[in-house]
This record gives structure tokens, sequence and C-alpha cells, in this order.
């Protein structure tokens, strides 16, 4: 029997079917107390739009139009998709009780949400904090960088220099071992000057290796046996960057050294290893307008997924004109 906004003799009331499940959400599903206030707030919305449809079902047509009316009053789709979930979970719990045949939402979406721009450091910032070498007065005093400065300080630059230079994952540059093997996911090929890594989808793909980046990998290396401890395991001996307990460094570990770096070297951006991912895309497509290469850099599996890439590049090309054309938009 379908939902509608009246009472009938042969069930609850909508209104009172609501107020069941909401005691359901807290005493047996457990929910937060900040969702159960969004749930209720989602119902009582749905509630008063039942009401205008008298003793008429709510059907899927229904659904459709109050996410559209929703949309057109300014509502974001993020927030549309958690009403619609609020209510989908509504009329499910309602089907396994058998007031309703079929759930009027399950197959409603929400409008699709603009994808937001990746952000990415200007080519000065990313060459700064690529070239930035930390200094002994920089030397933070927390405890877990006990180990040598000359060690975390070459660590801290390779892995910058490497990110930049090659648009790799955080998880890639973590699998890179010091040289190839049958067991590796990724490793340096020191006379090629390329990283081979295995990214998404197990896709193996080799990346190039600027020349200063390979520099400041050979520097590591002269340091890198100071920090493998006796009888290490067969990953820690082959891992290219180890951590300050000798294993292989886990990818928090480079958010935090690479945070750490951009600070020191001045940039106030909360510099992530993926912002230097999408910094190596754009940059690469700034200069060369290779969607095609940048697409086989990164490793992407679609064109569709590296053409965000594209509107960054529109984005500077639009600076430019502003900045340059006699005619452009000015500020009075």
């Amino acid at each position: 029997m379908a939902a509608s906004g009246s009472s009938q003799p042969d069930k609850p009331s909508l209104r009172q079917l609501a107020a069941d499940y909401l005691v359901h959400a807290q005493t047996e599903r457990r929910l937060a107390d900040g969702t159960l206030v969004n749930y209720r707030r989602d119902l009582d919305d749905l509630l008063q739009r039942a009401e205008a449809l008298g003793a008429a079902p709510i059907e899927s047509l229904h659904i459709r139009r109050w996410a559209a009316q929703l949309h057109a009053g300014g509502m974001s789709p993020r927030a549309i998709a958690a009403r619609l979930s609020a209510w989908r979970s509504f009329f499910r719990w309602m089907g396994r009780l058998g007031y309703v045949a079929a759930n009027p939402v399950q197959d409603v979406r929400a409008p699709k949400a603009a994808r937001p721009l990746p952000k990415a450091l200007s080519v000065d910032q990313a060459v700064a904090l690529a070239a930035y070498v930390p200094q002994e007065s920089t030397r933070s005093s927390r405890p877990h960088q006990a180990e040598p400065f000359a060690t975390r300080s070459a660590r801290a630059h390779a892995i910058a220099e490497l990110l930049y230079s090659c648009g790799l994952r955080v998880s890639e540059l973590t699998g890179l071992d010091v040289r190839a093997s049958p067991t590796a996911r990724g490793w340096i090929d020191w006379d090629a000057a390329e990283a081979t890594v295995t990214g998404k989808g197990d896709k193996r793909r080799s990346v190039p290796i600027g020349r200063p980046a390979l520099l400041a990998l050979q520097q590591w290396l002269k340091v890198r046996t100071s920090l493998l401890r006796p009888g290490a395991d067969a990953d820690a001996q082959a891992a290219l960057f180890l951590g300050a307990r000798g294993g292989r460094i886990t990818p928090q570990r480079v958010w935090l050294e690479l945070r750490e770096q951009a600070c020191a070297a001045g940039l106030d951006a909360r510099v992530h290893p993926h912002m230097l991912r999408h910094s190596f895309a754009s940059h690469v497509l700034q200069s060369s307008g290779d969607l095609r290469a940048v697409q086989e850099l990164l490793g992407h599996s679609s064109i569709a997924t590296t053409q965000v890439y594209t509107r960054l590049d529109f984005q500077h090309l639009a600076k430019v004109y502003d900045a340059a054309h006699p005619r452009a938009r000015k500020k009075p």
C-alpha cells in the first residue's frame, strides 16, 4: 500500500510513521544526535510536501519534482542528496513493515554536483618547495623527529622533488623500491632516469624523472642506509624511502613531512602530496598543451578524468588575458 499524507484505518498516518521511524533510528540504528536532527528536519519537509497531495500516494514523479524544487531554491546537490537519502531510508523501513509496496525514492538521484577544481600551486611556489633544502635552524623539536637531521632533510627534499617531478600519487611514491625486482610494485631505473609505478587498477606506467629530482634522490641514497636496522626485513631493505623506525615510509608520514617542508619553505598553502600531483599536471599542460601526454603521465584510464586540468589551464589563460589585453575586464 502506498504512503499518503492522510490517516487511514488500516495503518498509522505518515506523520505517526515518521515519528516511529525516528525512534527506530535512535534506539535501534543508534544514529548520532546530529544525524537525528538532520533526519527530523528532512522528514518534516517530506510530511509538509505529502500533505499537499491529500490522499494521493507518494510516487517517484513527486520525489523528482520535490528534488527539482529544492535545487531551484538554491539547495546544493550534496544537501539534496542527503535529504533524498533520509527519505529513501524512511521508505525502505516502511517497506520492511509492509506499509509501502515500492520505494518511490529508490531510483531518484540528486542533481550532479559541479566538480571542484583541484588545488594547485603556482609554478614559482612548486619550484620553491621542490628546491627547498631544510636547514638545521628550521628543525622541529617534535619527538618523532629524533632521527639525524641530515637524514630527514635529504628525505624531505627528495620526496618533494620526486612528487613534483613525476606527479606521483602518495601510494605510488611510498611503494617505490630502490631497484627493480620480481616482487616490486615500483622502482627507480637510475640509468634511464625513470620511475616505474603501479597505480590504480594495478596499471603500471613509467614516468621520467627530472635532473633536480634525480640529484636529490642520489643525495638521499647516501644517508638512506643509516636508517636500516640490523636484521631488517626484505621490504625495508628494498624500500626507497624509509621512516625513522627503519621500515618503509607510510603515506601519513609523507603528508606530515611535506606539510612541515612547505611551512619551512615559507608557503602559506596547506600543501599535501596530491596538490603537487595537481601542480605537476597543470604546469605540464600549460607548457605543452598536450592533454593526452598528461593523461599518460598521470596514469588516468580515461581522458575525461584528465580534462579537469584544461579548466585550470583556462583559468591561467584568463588571468593572462585580463592582465594584458587592452580591452579586458579591469577593475575601475
